[in-house]
């Protein structure tokens, strides 16, 4: 039972790299995380996957987030790589980050420079 969560985010990494997302999984404390990119961190108890969608609620002034379901992975990274579409335009990589990841062979990175 206490593995699920990371099962969990490893489908989701899986499902993210066939997008061409790079990722990485960080497990504790009975949950894991998929860290995808600045402010795109998925959170998952092996039920269901969250992440902050980027809204603020205009009733409550808190972040609201996304979910979806554990057992299903494809979807929840298709959404997940819509969020980290609009991310990566406000996030941009920096010079120096695309300056070495362009002296490394693509084939060995899932970043596009």
């Amino acid at each position: 039972m206490h593995r699920l969560p990371l099962r969990a985010a490893n489908r989701l990494l899986t499902a993210l790299e066939d997008l061409g997302i790079a990722a990485d999984v960080h497990e504790g404390y009975g949950i894991a995380l998929v860290s995808v990119w600045v402010d795109l961190v998925v959170w998952t108890d092996g039920a269901s996957f969250s992440w902050w969608s980027g809204r603020i609620s205009q009733r409550t002034g808190l972040r609201e987030h996304a979910y979806c379901p554990a057992d299903d992975p494809v979807t929840a990274a298709r959404r997940i790589a819509n969020r980290y579409a609009e991310l990566r335009d406000e996030h941009p990589l920096s010079e120096l980050i695309r300056e070495v990841l362009s002296e490394i062979p693509s084939r060995w990175i899932g970043l596009p420079v």
